[in-house]
């Protein structure tokens, strides 16, 4: 947003999980001409409208968490000022193009991979017949949202080789633009470190967070107690009330206000990602504050990180809890990882680094 703001004047319209803006979102403002954020709406699959879905051509996501008053306050927005752009974020912006009122459209972070691997992934008939209905209705969906945008962005390659494989007609109109961080806002933190403890951030009101904490506590876990039973878990976000194989020696912290300092004063991160698609910005902010990442294969997928150089990899839970605890104990090997993670994140993942490419696109965008 930094970045945006010292060439153009921007509005920001956004959906918040939170009852109020944050405080991160009200410090904002002295990057936005304006914000007004609208409550956010989690995806209920057995909610009614979600149920009707079913009979939609639309993605039932879509369906259950479509916001009149979102499409209201853009449609108020764009009537009142004149823009000569619009970037969408993600899908569940991207949605209301119809209220874009024929300005320019930049859908920022398409992502596909998640629901494309799904289809395969499944091996019950049933949830395969459902997940075939998805995808279908989605790429369906995803050919006409890249008709009507005037550009769209992947933050892989991975994301894009799936996008020009399915929709070869529209692959010209989508650039990769990596995930990034703003290093300067995490160079500077420093803070003491709390010896022996792990850190989770994501909310499990993305299942894949849940899904990783199941599997982390449930399998991983007690493997790293065994051998350090002092070790302790700390899980940010919000947790949802939902169960977890065990509570103890886990710390449930929920929202954080300064989750930088938080994730520098933990040893190690762990990324037990298993499903989803894009890239973990949780890595790179781990990596921008020095502290060293374990993640699964699927958690690093689409960086250009090395398994042994900037981060450690695996899937095997034995295996992962060896990697845990060989950076719980081992001074050398974090500072290893760490130094390697920073210079990958100054090199490549900075947004001073991303910047010129993004607002070359949106310049290219807005004039057509």
């Amino acid at each position: 947003m930094g970045g945006l703001s010292q060439y153009h004047d921007v509005t920001l319209l956004s959906f918040s999980d939170l009852p109020l803006p944050s405080p991160e979102i009200l410090q904002k403002n002295n990057l936005c001409s304006s914000i007004q954020v609208v409550p956010w709406k989690p995806y209920n699959r057995q909610s009614s409208k979600a149920m009707l879905g079913f009979f939609s051509r639309l993605p039932r996501s879509l369906v259950d968490t479509y916001s009149l008053e979102m499409d209201s306050l853009i449609h108020a927005t764009l009537q009142k000022n004149k823009f000569d752009l619009v970037i969408a974020s993600q899908l569940s912006m991207a949605s209301y193009f119809p209220s874009f009122q024929g300005i320019p459209a930049l859908f920022e972070e398409m992502e596909l991979g998640s629901f494309y691997e799904r289809v395969l992934r499944e091996d019950h008939l049933t949830r395969r017949l459902l997940a075939r209905l998805s995808w279908l209705k989605l790429k369906r969906y995803s050919s006409r949202l890249l008709e009507d945008f005037n550009s769209s962005t992947v933050v892989s390659e991975k994301e894009y080789h799936i996008i020009a494989r399915n929709f070869p007609a529209h692959k010209g109109k989508v650039e990769v633009l990596p995930n990034g961080v703003d290093f300067r806002e995490y160079q500077n933190v420093k803070v003491d470190r709390r010896p022996k403890h792990l850190i989770f951030s994501g909310s499990f009101t993305y299942l894949a967070n849940y899904q990783a904490m199941q599997w982390f506590i449930g399998e991983v876990y007690p493997f790293v107690r065994e051998q350090i039973p002092d070790v302790r878990l700390i899980i940010t976000g919000d947790h949802a009330n939902l169960p977890l194989p065990s509570l103890e020696n886990v710390i449930l912290a929920g929202y954080v206000e300064d989750i930088k300092s938080l994730i520098a004063s933990c040893d190690v991160s762990i990324v037990p990602i298993w499903s989803g698609g894009g890239t973990r910005l949780k890595i790179l902010e781990a990596m921008a504050v020095g502290t060293p990442v374990v993640s699964t294969y699927k958690g690093a997928e689409g960086l250009q990180a090395q398994n042994g150089e900037h981060l450690l990899i695996a899937d095997d839970p034995q295996i992962f809890a060896a990697h845990v605890i060989d950076l719980l104990l081992n001074k050398n090997r974090r500072e290893y990882l760490s130094s390697n993670a920073v210079q990958l994140i100054k090199d490549r993942y900075d947004w001073q680094i991303i910047m010129p490419q993004f607002l070359h696109l949106i310049d290219k965008t807005a004039v057509g």
